[in-house]
């Protein structure tokens, strides 16, 4: 399967990136290199996580973000990489 990040996805992975490099130098890059290992993930595993909002949500392995994509013609495009601590209605709303 193909994997598609889109515009706003990447966004969001350069606000997580922000974050964590804040936070400590260099994990911003180690929080880049899990996700981006997750979104590969897909291109063997896109279509078998659960709903949630209308898309499939890829929970991340090391950080708590959940990545959210549909499949359409078979390729898997990621709509959103959200922080899964925030408010589920603001979540929502993201998705929407």
């Amino acid at each position: 399967m193909k994997v598609q990040v889109l515009e706003a996805a990447t966004a969001d992975l350069a606000d997580g990136y922000r974050f964590y490099e804040q936070q400590t130098d260099g994990l911003g890059d180690y929080f880049l290199d899990s996700l981006w290992s997750d979104i590969h993930s897909l291109r063997l595993y896109g279509d078998v996580h659960a709903m949630h909002y209308g898309y499939h949500r890829l929970l991340s392995k090391r950080f708590p973000f959940a990545v959210y994509y549909r499949v359409e013609d078979g390729v898997a495009r990621v709509r959103a990489i959200l922080d899964c601590r925030r408010d589920p209605d603001r979540i929502f709303e993201r998705l929407k």
